[in-house]
Parts: structure tokens; C-alpha cells; sequence
């Protein structure tokens, strides 16, 4: 750093003064399918070794901080299930004995390396029988089931902590405007929502003391009118923590759109994938880098998620829905053998250096480059930036009175540290 060097050309500018969100993390879910395949078809050795880079801070380790289960089954599931399989709405058959050989086992060995990491959990249907197509494919919530479908969400977990496995943030729904026809999905609208969050479980939560939050849509960018239509009810508004979204439709900006009109609910970007349609490396790490690393932060994101963080050579294991996903690494399912990704290596630039409890300030940045700033609760200050142009930028990066020369290649990005100022 060259202190007291007046920068005339572009720069990038790190203002500690202007203190913005307070950041979780970053990550990607363990499905069943990353939990299987790092339980099922890798060695102990293997396990352990991938499990300290995704989760660990020590050498390369990527520090993931935030992750994400499914409550029940997904598409990346082994099979299509419920936690409460028989008709009862006394939930006495109520069970956590699917996620209790692969899940619950992967996320205590994430805990046991990163003690800090948060963990999101999110259903994809209730039991179908709770449902109007009495199947967890397709249909509705029945109105006579919302208590019930509390009281399963309760049980999950008290029972999930019981093994061991946290619920920091909750959501009630995973893309609840959506109905696949090939994988566990319930559409459930705004009213339904803010009716179910602000009656039945957000009272529950308070009743019982626990400091589980509760997040709201779990869905695109392209509808914030669902999200404003949840959080203007007033009974649902006291028990929502935060808005979580998704990447497949719309623009990032409407997470900041939401977050303007209620300035005091959090956001989180909880779910996007990479897959064989966007195979070519350079452009999927840019559109990573731009949209979820810079612009989903940019736009208030607390926490920032990848959807699987391991899936097989064959885009799997799933039950329906997507076939050519990818997941952050890929685990070969016959030798265990680990092929990291372009979200592997974008999330890199964010999870390594950012630490849980970092707060965002805000950053002046030239045209041309994209990039996003933070101060680690150490002192030590972080700005990531992206290159996406075809051509080499030459730049200052830094903070007021101190900054550094940088050259940054086309369609590439770096991250860069210094401490705190003497």
C-alpha cells in the first residue's frame, strides 16, 4: 500500500466510513445427493480431506460459513419421502431417520470443522397426505393442515438439534410459485404464507424461545411483489426475519427493490446452480462473479448459497427435475476422486477472505469492473473485484490516502486483503 498517494487515474475505493450489511456467509447445500455421495463413495481419507477444504480455513480451505438441507426430500434425493409418512395429525410416526444416515452425519463434520457455520433448512413438500393432490408431487397446503404442518416444522427441529444439527434460518417453502411435475413442489401463495407464518409457526417459535428465523419466498427475482405481499401483513411481518431468493428468473436488484420497503428484513441469496448448459468456464464464472459474489451482496445479500455442493460424473444423484446440473465439485461416484467447478473457484474469492461477522462498507468503483468491499471483524479489510470486460484493466485499489497499483486480465477477477490501517 502507498499511503498518502493522491490517485488520478481509476480506482477502487474502500470507504470505511459508510457501513452497510453484516455479513453470514457464504456456501452451498448439502442435499442428499452431496450428503450420499460423500458418505457413500468416498474413503474415510477422501471425506475428511474434501470436507476441511470446503469447510476449513487452514491452507486453501474455503471457509464456507453458510449452508442448507432440505427438510425431506428434493429432485437431488435418492427418493421421493416425506418425514411423517403416515395419515395422523398427531404426527406420531414423525421421523428424521432418512436424513440420519447421510445429511445430519455430513453437516456434524462441516459443524466440527467450522463451529461458526449457519444452517438453513427448507422443506420442498409437506407429506402429501397434508396436500390437495395427496401427493408431495404437485397441489396445495390444505388450510385444515396448517397447524399440523407447524407442528411437523417444530419437530423437525427440535429433532434436527437433538442430532446435533442446528436451525439457524428456516424457510417454509422451497420456490412456492412453482409446481414440478417430476419432484416434491407445493405452490403456496402470498396470502396462504403470510397467513401460515404469521398464525401458526412464527408463534410457536416465540412461544418455545428458540431463535430460529424465518425466511420468507425462497424463490426467483422475478416476483417481489410476493415477498412485499407476505411482508405487508402485519401479523407475518413480526416473525419475518428476512427474504431469501433464487437466481433463476429476474434480476438481482429486486432484492434490493424488497429490502427499500422494509429496510429492517434481512436478505439472503439462498439457491442457484451451474449445470451442462453453461458448460464454457470463463463465462459461468463471470456470471457467477457479477451476479451472486458482487451483485447479490450489492444488493443487501447477508449470505450467499450455491444449490449442491457435490454432485456425481452424471449430474446426480436425482429423483426427477434437473439432469444436467452441476454441482460447486464434482465427486467421481466410482473412485471419489473431486473435480472442482467454476462455482468452486468464484465462491473461493468471497468464502476464503470474508469472514463471518464482516461488515460490508461501501466501495467506488470504475466503470468497466465490478467489486464489493468489507471489513472483517479483525480489522482487515477485503475487496473483491471482477474483470468482466475483454481487455486488461489497470487500476488503484485501496482506501482513502492509502492504495495499491493492481493489473486484473480480461474476464477474471482477484480478491484483495490488507490490514487495518495504523
Amino acid at each position: 500500500m502507498r499511503d498518502g498517494v493522491s490517485v488520478s487515474g481509476p480506482a477502487i475505493i474502500l470507504d470505511p466510513n459508510q457501513p452497510l450489511q453484516t455479513m453470514v456467509g457464504f456456501g452451498a447445500a448439502v442435499t442428499d445427493a452431496t450428503a450420499y455421495l460423500v458418505q457413500a463413495r468416498m474413503s474415510e481419507a477422501q471425506r475428511e480431506a474434501l470436507l476441511r477444504e470446503l469447510f476449513g480455513r487452514e491452507g486453501e480451505g474455503l471457509g464456507f460459513d453458510f449452508t442448507r438441507v432440505t427438510i425431506g426430500a428434493s429432485d437431488f434425493s435418492l427418493s421421493h419421502y416425506s418425514l411423517a409418512e403416515t395419515p395422523d395429525p398427531t404426527l406420531s410416526t414423525f421421523s428424521t431417520a432418512p436424513m440420519e444416515t447421510y445429511v445430519f452425519p455430513t453437516v456434524r463434520q462441516a459443524l466440527a470443522i467450522n463451529p461458526d457455520l449457519k444452517v438453513m433448512a427448507t422443506p420442498w413438500s409437506a407429506p402429501g397426505w397434508m396436500k390437495t393432490t395427496g401427493s408431495m408431487i404437485q397441489g396445495q397446503l390444505k388450510p385444515e393442515y396448517y397447524s399440523t404442518y407447524a407442528d411437523y416444522l417444530m419437530l423437525y427441529i427440535a429433532a434436527a438439534a437433538a442430532e446435533g444439527v442446528p436451525t439457524d434460518y428456516i424457510s417454509i417453502q422451497n420456490e412456492p410459485d412453482f409446481e414440478p411435475d417430476s419432484y416434491p413442489g407445493m405452490r403456496w401463495g402470498a396470502e396462504g404464507r403470510a397467513r401460515f407464518i404469521g398464525r401458526e409457526l412464527g408463534p410457536r417459535l416465540e412461544r418455545e424461545g428458540l431463535q430460529t428465523k424465518i425466511l420468507d419466498w425462497d424463490h426467483n427475482w422475478d416476483q417481489p411483489e410476493q415477498p412485499l405481499g407476505v411482508l405487508n401483513d402485519p401479523m407475518a411481518r413480526r416473525y419475518v426475519s428476512g427474504v431469501a431468493w433464487h437466481c433463476y428468473a429476474g434480476d438481482v436488484v429486486a432484492q434490493t427493490q424488497v429490502h427499500d420497503a422494509y429496510p429492517d428484513k434481512d436478505v439472503f441469496f439462498t439457491e442457484c446452480s451451474g449445470g451442462a448448459w453453461a458448460a464454457d468456464f470463463k463465462d459461468s464464472f463471470v456470471w457467477t462473479m457479477k451476479n451472486l459474489i458482487v451483485g447479490a451482496v450489492q444488493n443487501q445479500a447477508r449470505g450467499v448459497l450455491m444449490w449442491n455442493i457435490a454432485l456425481d460424473e452424471n449430474h446426480g444423484p436425482h429423483a426427477g427435475g434437473c439432469s444436467d446440473c452441476r454441482g460447486v465439485v464434482t465427486i467421481d461416484s466410482r473412485t471419489g476422486a473431486v473435480e472442482r467447478n467454476q462455482e468452486y473457484y468464484a465462491f473461493g474469492h468471497a468464502s476464503r477472505f470474508v469472514r463471518q461477522g464482516a461488515r460490508r462498507v461501501a466501495v467506488t468503483t470504475p466503470s468497466g469492473l465490478d467489486a464489493v468491499g468489507f471489513i472483517n471483524p479483525d480489522g482487515s479489510r477485503v475487496v473483491i473485484v471482477l474483470n468482466g470486460t475483454d481487455s486488461e484493466a489497470a487500476f488503484e485499489v485501496g482506501e482513502f490516502g492509502r492504495s495499491s497499483p493492481a493489473i486484473l486480465p480480461s474476464n477474471s477477477a482477484a480478491t484483495y486483503v490488507w490490514s487495518r490501517p495504523r
